[in-house]
């Protein structure tokens, strides 16, 4: 994360020692935590591009092309989609992604964009489903008031493929209950333009607040990309002499407590991987609730979970705890978080007219995907036992 901070530091020249063994296993890294070509543009913006080995700035460059035909391919797809909301009566709003841009993306096409999200009332979701299915999408999972859909198709999505158009189009729906009094969210949608094309978008305060608190839930998981750090810590810097802004989000906060500290524990955490970046008007009344030991959790790990490569830990789970008794709950209890009951959800729909080969793909794609999911949860569940208790030490030595 060197490479995003202002001026660069001096470590930021350590690239030119990385052997291309190495550059294999941070390019991995790069792609999954959605920074590759953020990391490209940085590097052309401050000229440094000579930097990288002749193979690395080839394959990023490539990766750039293929993103644009593949952010074009999601904006056609999206207007698409919109467009058929919009014939049946839909009220909607256009939720992360494209709506980023510009505050915490200079141009979408650098963002590794994965699906399309969608806010809508929890009385349209019938409505919404019939219209994506007839798409050509298939409802994968429902994740509380979140609705997976994945399109029908082979199973063509992999690292490989991760900046290519041409892939399965994924779109999550997030339901909003239509309040009985007061003004809903989807009531103030606003249109902006992005990619050239208008969108209903939530307005600015709400879409922070939005954003903030979909980092906190990825912190308190498994893996966080660290695109989505540097996205909000872009945010926080777009807006720092705006203090109407800041004055209203505090104005709106003061009846929550429990958003102010999930933001302070955001502000607090980036700032300990990427220094100091967030307006006093913004720090003053979030990172001051943070509990003792939730301090001492980001002081720990908090460049470890930060910087964490795929599929990522379950030192989360010390922060959750550590939390709980400033009243933020657990998402679960420890032991289901620990080593779940089920098996996990595979994200790959059958197509109508599979053929005997691409089942036998798909099953042995989802036979190593559980096989994958139990290590994970079984090496992690090991080193938890084992942070758990150093991290008991740590605090036991700050009481003294």
């Amino acid at each position: 994360m060197v490479a995003f901070c202002d001026p660069l530091p001096p470590e930021f020249f350590t690239l030119l020692a990385v052997s291309d063994r190495e550059w294999r296993s941070l390019l991995h890294w790069l792609d999954t935590s959605g920074l590759a070509l953020y990391f490209l543009n940085r590097l052309q913006q401050f000229k440094q591009t000579n930097i990288l080995p002749q193979h690395v700035h080839t394959r990023l460059n490539r990766n750039l092309e293929d993103n644009m035909c593949r952010t074009h391919e999601l904006v056609t797809e999206a207007q698409a989609i919109q467009s058929g909301f919009t014939q049946v009566g839909l009220l909607f709003a256009v939720l992360k992604g494209f709506s980023l841009w510009p505050d915490s993306v200079s141009r979408c096409e650098l963002r590794s964009q994965l699906d399309l999200d969608f806010l809508i009332y929890e009385e349209d979701a019938g409505r919404a489903r019939e219209l994506l299915e007839s798409r050509g999408y298939k409802l994968m999972a429902i994740s509380g008031r979140t609705l997976e859909f994945k399109a029908e198709g082979e199973i063509n999505a992999s690292m490989k493929t991760l900046y290519t158009a041409g892939c399965a189009h994924c779109v999550e729906l997030h339901l909003e209950a239509k309040e009985t009094g007061g003004v809903s969210l989807l009531q103030r949608v606003v249109q902006r333009q992005l990619c050239g094309v208008w969108m209903p978008v939530v307005p600015p305060l709400d879409q922070f607040i939005g954003q903030a608190m979909h980092l906190y839930k990825h912190l308190c998981s498994e893996f966080t990309r660290a695109a989505h750090i540097l996205e909000f810590r872009r945010h926080v810097i777009a807006r720092f002499e705006d203090d109407a802004f800041w004055h209203e989000l505090k104005s709106s906060l003061q009846s929550q407590p429990d958003v102010c500290l999930r933001l302070g524990v955001i502000l607090q955490l980036i700032s300990h991987v990427m220094g100091d970046f967030a307006p006093s008007a913004l720090t003053s009344y979030t990172v001051c609730r943070i509990p003792p030991l939730a301090l001492l959790w980001i002081d720990c790990y908090a460049v470890e979970s930060a910087l964490a490569s795929f599929p990522g830990s379950k030192l989360y789970l010390l922060l959750e705890q550590a939390l709980v008794t400033a009243g933020i709950p657990s998402k679960r209890p420890l032991r289901n978080a620990l080593l779940p009951g089920r098996l996990p959800t595979f994200n790959y729909p059958a197509s109508a007219s599979e053929s005997l080969r691409q089942r036998s793909s798909r099953l042995n794609h989802r036979f190593h995907f559980i096989c994958f999911r139990l290590r994970f949860h079984v090496f992690e569940g090991f080193r938890f036992y084992r942070e758990s208790l150093r991290f008991q030490q740590q605090r036991d030595g700050c009481v003294r």
